[in-house]
């Protein structure tokens, strides 16, 4: 297995303060690339440091999470997910591709919004056997040993194609990979559906409308933009990611992470100081 090309998106803060962070990713066997986005694995080491919060922006994407000698699976969150790092630890998943996870769970992604569920209530009782497997009593943390236990795992429960899986995980990625994505009826052109079609497609599959997945990947575009230290015009970026004015973009901006877009750039600008030269 081969780690995906590029940069994790959505991690707000890329490098703790203090200790240790690890951030790897994996590719899934051939036969899940339709459903499986990638594994990921990440570990931190705080030991004798005080604890740190972490957040990361949502994706429309569902995880299944091995940590704590549990497994979960997160359907789409519509705010960023915070979590706080001490001590000594890991976590391993599986990131579904944006409607590859329908298959297994056989009813509307929507289902899962906002909310967690034990993975043995979806795949039953051997899902405990893969976190078992995955998070082992000696403590080894080989990642590609983690990984083709998942594909194992995955591979002995692969669903039967569904045409409309590669439809919608096609219009997610037109979504990511096109900055001039900016509406609903672009889409709708794209897609050669009308809208109450293409928010059916989306809410069964994908577990979150379209309008959401646009603006969340256009955010994310530009928190990528602040990651890389490029100067930014904040008029002309929110034109680019199609807002009415600089005041909307501002306005959803700070309701998902929790800071104005000069204040985010200030503390990225100040973690980049303080961290160790390389």
């Amino acid at each position: 297995m081969n780690a995906p090309a590029g940069k994790p998106r959505g991690v707000l803060h890329p490098q703790l303060a203090q200790g240790r962070f690890q951030h790897e990713r994996q590719l899934p066997s051939a036969p899940l690339t339709e459903l499986v986005e990638h594994y990921w694995f990440v570990r931190w080491d705080l030991r004798g440091l005080p604890p740190q919060q972490q957040a990361t922006l949502p994706h429309p994407n569902v995880h299944l999470v091995v940590e704590h000698g549990d497994a979960q699976v997160y359907g789409v969150h519509t705010d960023r997910f915070e979590r706080r790092l001490e001590g000594l630890d890991f976590a391993f998943g599986v990131k579904f591709k944006a409607a590859g996870f329908q298959p297994f769970l056989r009813a509307p992604v929507a289902t899962l919004a906002n909310r967690a569920m034990p993975a043995h209530a979806i795949f039953g009782d051997e899902a405990r056997t893969l976190v078992r497997r995955i998070a082992p009593d000696d403590g080894a943390d080989d990642m590609t040993a983690m990984c083709a236990v998942a594909d194992d795992f995955l591979l002995a429960r692969l669903p039967p194609p569904d045409p409309d899986v590669a439809r919608a995980n096609a219009l997610v990625a037109a979504i990511a990979a096109d900055l001039g994505m900016t509406s609903v009826e672009r889409l709708m052109a794209t897609a050669a559906m009308d809208k109450r079609a293409l928010q059916r497609l989306f809410q069964k599959y994908v577990g979150i409308g379209p309008k959401w997945v646009i603006k969340r990947y256009r955010l994310h575009e530009a928190i990528a933009q602040m990651q890389d230290g490029a100067a930014v015009s904040w008029t002309t970026l929110a034109q680019e990611l199609g807002y009415y004015d600089q005041a909307h973009f501002g306005r959803d901006f700070r309701a998902l992470v929790g800071q104005s877009p000069s204040e985010y750039a200030r503390m990225l600008a100040d973690a980049a100081r303080a961290s160790p030269a390389k």
